[in-house]
Order: C-alpha cells, then structure tokens, then sequence
C-alpha cells in the first residue's frame, strides 16, 4: 500500500487492491485533486481518517446514450415543476450533500476539509454543480469534476422527490450536446444502475479518460 509525501505523486492504478483503494496520505489541493481525477483516481474517508485515494475495479459509468429515463419521470419532466441550473450555489449544492442521511452509513464522507478543497476546484472551473429549484427553494442537486470530455460526478441530494434525477438527467442532457465521452459514476449502486448505469473494466475506463 502506498502512502503519499508532499510529492505530487500517484501509483499506476493497477497497482491498487482488490477493493479499490491504491494509496493513503498526500493532501486535498487543487494541483493533487487534478492529477487525481485526470489519472484515474479519486479520494473517499470519513472525518478522522487518513485520506484514502481509490480507483475501483469494475468502474460505474453511464454512457450518455444508454441514459434511461422511465415513461413516469418523463410525465415529471414534462409538468415543469422544476427548474434546472447550472454551477450557481456550488457551495450550497455540496453542503446539501453532506448532510443527506444516506441508507447504511452513520456519518459523511463529506467533511469540512472536502468542501472547501471542491470549493477552490470551483472557483478555478473544475468542479462544477447541477442545481434543481422548486418554487424558487433548492430542492435537489449534484455535484462533480469537469475533465473537458469525461465528468466525474461526485455526489447527489435530493429534499423531494425526483429532484436527484431531474438534475442528473439534466446533466447528462447538457454533456451530450457538448460531446462528452462519459459519466463516471465512480462504485455501483441500483439507484445508478435503473437510470441507465454500467460497470465497465477499469482499463477500458482509462482509455476513455487518456483519449482526450
């Protein structure tokens, strides 16, 4: 197992175990955070731990157009009910984040030390967010890492029904017109699988990402 210095550094993600994780340590600037996503790798700890750097194998993807959208979710669509925009309340879209209550896990990923180091992404253009509004309220969102032709999609929240969806469809809408490669979706769940989601080898991912 690797454990990172102050030198910008990652191991081949081959060279991660069989759960994923590949190094532990380094830090959460914006310089080791690019170098991360652009090679493959991502950072996941709860509050306490060492940062902890994965890149899972089978990787969670949606190509754009094996999107599924359910006859249901279309009726939603089509009422208008929402409205979608785009990297307005960063901050207010990962705090959101954190604080949604999640099935099988106690505390968040999400600290103190993750939001402002994303917040800084964002400022520098890099991380960006989807937001859902309802009667004028932030009701649903997501967040992710812009790479040009892959977003690495970080995390949702939603307050009502379908917000999450709403704003997920609508990224996956807006990345399609802008000719991007893929979705990474990171680790697989159902909730990613019924909206058109795939595992795929970790090795295919990276062709995708080094193809740009």
């Amino acid at each position: 197992m690797y454990y990172l210095s102050n030198d910008l550094f990652f191991p081949p993600v081959s060279h991660a175990d069989s759960d994923g994780i590949l190094a532990f340590g380094g830090d959460l600037t914006p310089e080791r955070l690019q170098l991360a996503y652009r090679s493959g790798i991502f950072p996941w700890f709860n509050e306490g731990e060492p940062i902890i750097w994965w890149s899972p194998n089978p990787r969670m993807v949606l190509f754009l157009d094996e999107l599924i959208v359910s006859k249901s979710m279309r009726n939603i669509l089509n009422r208008n009910i929402f409205k979608v925009t785009f990297n307005q309340k960063f901050r207010d879209v990962i705090s959101n984040c954190r604080q949604v209550k999640r099935d099988g896990q106690t505390g968040t990923w999400i600290t103190n030390e993750m939001i402002e180091a994303y917040c800084k992404l964002n400022e520098l253009g890099i991380a960006k967010s989807v937001e859902v509004w309802q009667n004028d309220q932030l009701v649903g969102g997501l967040y992710g890492i812009d790479l040009g032709h892959v977003f690495c999609g970080e995390s949702m929240f939603s307050l009502v029904s379908n917000a999450s969806k709403v704003a997920f469809i609508a990224l996956v809408n807006q990345l399609k017109k802008d000719n991007y490669r893929l979705l990474d979706c990171q680790v697989y769940n159902e909730h990613l699988e019924s909206l058109g989601c795939r595992e795929i080898d970790r090795e295919a991912f990276m062709v995708i990402l080094k193809s740009k």
